[in-house]
């Protein structure tokens, strides 16, 4: 299947999610709602996934009443490829099919190397690296059998282009897996009419985040003073609207010529 030419639409029509529909991962919260937000204010119908189901039920409550949308929560634990899949059957059945799949769902723990058990490492790899393959493997199945293709992205991270703090082997090496898995995947979907993108963040202060930097530092932190010492070359730190942007940006038709790549959003913390 060709990827269409879009180059007579106009550049609303290229931004135009009107009739998509989109599942996101960890999408009950931070980064993941953030994405979700904008793709529905796009005009997708979204299902968000994430492990607290309630949270995922009232984000999506939240982003039906401000977007006026299609949305729905679904329970989903990307360590069980049984929740993943019912998701999937879900977003087809109650949201009429599936465009787009975001697997943002991720952990990082903080354990030095020395100090690491298997069950830490695994733990890690599951979430992220095996998490993100079961979503793109239900995504790509449903949407081959529609035969209408689609988009997945995938939230990788500055860590998977380089090492990072102390302490991080298992999520460096479980986001240079996620972004590898883009590249073959790109190649192998190609041919369904399905584009694989990755999006990689610099540290975004999420709910989340600020949470397992807490446990990074042995305590609580000051989020400002956490701000100061991680601004970027242009100046500020990242939010999650600035990420969901560039995300939203992967999954319209803007970049409907762009698969395979691993797009860094880090306010050029890499360059």
């Amino acid at each position: 299947m060709a990827m269409p030419d879009v180059s007579a639409r106009t550049l609303p029509e290229l931004l135009s999610l009107a009739g998509r529909r989109a599942v996101v991962t960890g999408g009950g919260r931070g980064l993941g709602k953030a994405i979700a937000l904008r793709l529905a204010e796009a005009g997708a119908d979204v299902l968000l996934g994430d492990v607290d189901g309630e949270l995922a039920d009232a984000s999506a409550r939240e982003i039906a009443e401000r977007h006026g949308v299609a949305a729905i929560g679904s329970r989903m634990d990307v360590t069980d490829s049984a929740t993943v899949a019912a998701a999937a059957a879900r977003a087809v059945e109650e949201l009429g099919g599936m465009d787009i799949w975001v697997n943002n769902a991720g952990i990082f723990p903080s354990v030095p190397l020395l100090e690491m058990s298997d069950s830490t490492w695994n733990d890690v790899f599951d979430v992220n690296a095996r998490g993100t393959f079961a979503g793109a493997r239900e995504a790509a199945r449903r949407m081959t059998e529609a035969g209408s293709g689609g988009v997945i992205v995938n939230v990788v991270s500055t860590a998977g282009f380089r090492g990072s703090a102390p302490g991080l082997a298992a999520y460096v090496g479980s986001k240079h897996a996620v972004r590898g898995l883009t590249r073959q995947l790109a190649l192998e979907l190609a041919p369904q009419g399905i584009r694989v993108l990755g999006v990689a963040p610099s540290y975004v202060p999420t709910e989340g985040n600020i949470a397992a930097a807490a446990v990074m530092a042995g305590g609580d932190i000051d989020v400002s003073k956490m701000a100061l010492m991680m601004t970027s070359p242009i100046g500020r730190t990242g939010t999650p609207d600035d990420i969901a942007r560039v995300v939203l940006f992967c999954a319209s038709d803007l970049a409907m010529f762009m698969t395979g790549s691993t797009l860094l959003a880090d306010g050029g913390d890499t360059a």
